[in-house]
């Protein structure tokens, strides 16, 4: 059991906000500061440079608060990956508003997350050989890593849900095509890392380019011609790929 943090204050109102507003703890408070703290200074130092006492130290707090909200800084990039796609989720949805074309909402959908991920893509590359160890919290396989997939899976399910082409695809399909534009998001962001030109305009190119050619493929698969080929390809994902993605989702019950 995890020991009760040495100065956590008692819950109240945080101030400046209406009356409106929900309230939120010092202790959550503490934890956002953490973790903002610890983002600004991956920024600054680096990733494998930045400790744990550094953080608590710029952040004022102890290193026994510190590690009391956050194990570890494994445990602290989990915390920004799931802010991220909580982001994410709120800048895509607001963006696809009214939108009903498939391809446009694809491609909505994922700028999004390059925009809201465009401030920390400097020390990004700093964790992802960390993140490419199957073994590690950050992978995006991971058990940790299950919230922020789930929220993302869920935002290309709106993707679809909310197009003029979702109710024509194959049902089969429909039910796994979330998980699979996810994948299809995952190797953006791979490109992404290691995009070093201004503003990542080649990743940015590069979804403009890939969307409508995903989006053909898909809009393929309502065809009778490709119906075998799409039972093939659902019956290959749902053995090999998707047991993988969903990990940790029975686990957490969700």
């Amino acid at each position: 059991m995890k020991p009760e943090p040495a100065t956590e204050p008692a819950p109240e109102q945080s101030t400046g906000a209406g009356p409106s507003a929900p309230a939120k703890t010092k202790g959550e408070e503490t934890r956002t500061l953490i973790l903002e703290t610890a983002m600004r200074l991956f920024q600054e130092r680096g990733y494998h440079k930045t400790t744990m006492r550094a953080i608590a130290a710029e952040a004022g707090v102890s290193v026994g608060n510190a590690y009391y909200y956050f194990d570890s800084k494994a445990a602290l990039i989990t915390g920004f990956y799931d802010r991220m796609s909580r982001e994410h989720a709120l800048v895509a949805r607001e963006r696809m508003a009214g939108v009903t074309d498939f391809g446009e909402r694809m491609d909505i959908a994922v700028m999004a997350w390059v925009d809201c991920a465009a401030p920390y893509h400097e020390f990004a590359a700093q964790f992802f050989s960390t993140a490419a160890d199957p073994e590690s919290p950050l992978s995006p396989f991971s058990d940790d890593s299950h919230p922020a997939r789930a929220e993302a899976v869920a935002i290309f399910r709106d993707v679809l849900d909310g197009s003029q082409l979702g109710p024509k695809i194959d049902a089969e399909l429909r039910q796994l095509l979330p998980d699979l534009l996810w994948l299809h998001l995952m190797g953006v962001v791979l490109y992404w890392v290691f995009d070093r030109t201004e503003d990542t305009e080649r990743t940015r190119a590069f979804v403009h380019r890939l969307t409508p050619m995903v989006s053909k493929v898909v809009r393929l698969t309502r065809y009778r011609a490709f119906r075998p080929l799409v039972r093939e390809a659902v019956g290959l994902m749902e053995e090999f790929v998707i047991p993988k993605v969903r990990a940790g989702a029975e686990a957490r019950g969700t």
